[in-house]
């Protein structure tokens, strides 16, 4: 049976691709298929070629290295092996007409791929363990948002998701105990949300009108907002985690402290 080998240097996946791709248009059965993935010096080269001269095949590769491919080129001939270069006519293109130099650094895809699933996962996330759901979702958050309705816990919540950070948020109301689970996070990993009470009472207002209700409310009153403020002060105090005031401060700008806060722990966990 025919074996097309299907090099990289990185994990192999559109080398693979391609040649069942090819694969396909004659009659995929024919054909052994067989991935190398991270290749990193030309003695692997030397010994698959070797291995694969044994059978009837074809080489094709993603290999980004150039003294790669031109190592795997030499051997190729050597064997007599056809050999197709997936990339490297195409970098070559774009160099041209750019005058760009390029990167020559395997597995960037897969990096970009990685980091656009762990966004997506970090928006799901988000959204399972948005308001207080399912406390044991606290658990297992990267950054918890603790804070009186209004406070932006889950606009800021979704905007950290977008930098993959797995966020859950929890409203902190008198009538209603804070989960258990709270309790039991570190203090860094939450991060609670304050505001003027007469700037929330504005937001209040509004949201109050924007659902056909009256301004008036008790969800609207000072008073009330005071005492909610107040009851959600003392829980953060309990929690000893650290309280930015959100009054005058856009989304961008508390998350841009959050992330700093986050990011100055990580760097103090790996000089311990």
């Amino acid at each position: 049976m025919p074996v097309i080998y299907a090099l990289s240097d990185s994990i192999g996946e559109t080398a693979e691709m391609v040649a069942r791709a090819t694969a396909s248009q004659f009659d995929s059965g024919r054909f052994d298929i067989i991935r190398i993935p991270y290749i990193n010096s030309p003695e692997q080269i030397e010994e698959t070629v070797k291995e694969a001269a044994k059978h009837t095949c074809i080489i094709c590769h993603t290999l980004v290295l150039p003294h790669l491919r031109d190592a795997l080129q030499r051997q190729c001939e050597q064997y007599g092996i056809p050999t197709v270069d997936i990339m490297g006519p195409m970098i070559n293109a774009v160099q041209k007409i750019t005058e760009l130099t390029p990167k020559l650094k395997p597995g960037l895809i897969h990096q970009l791929d990685q980091q656009y699933f762990k966004r997506v996962e970090a928006v799901e996330f988000a959204v399972k363990y948005d308001d207080g759901k399912n406390p044991w979702g606290l658990l297992k958050a990267d950054i918890v948002l603790v804070g009186v309705s209004r406070t932006s816990k889950t606009p800021l919540s979704m905007y950290l998701a977008h930098k993959r950070l797995k966020v859950a948020n929890v409203p902190l109301v008198p009538e209603v105990p804070p989960p258990e689970e709270l309790f039991q996070i570190p203090a860094h990993k939450i991060i609670g949300l304050v505001i003027d009470p007469f700037k929330l009472n504005e937001i209040r207002a509004e949201r109050l009108k924007t659902m056909g209700l009256s301004a008036d409310a008790s969800y609207a009153n000072v008073e009330r907002i005071m005492e909610e403020l107040e009851y959600a002060k003392a829980i953060m105090r309990k929690l000893r985690c650290t309280v930015i005031d959100v009054s005058n401060k856009a989304i961008e700008e508390t998350a841009n402290k959050v992330l700093e806060l986050a990011k100055l722990h990580r760097d103090e966990g790996k000089t311990v």
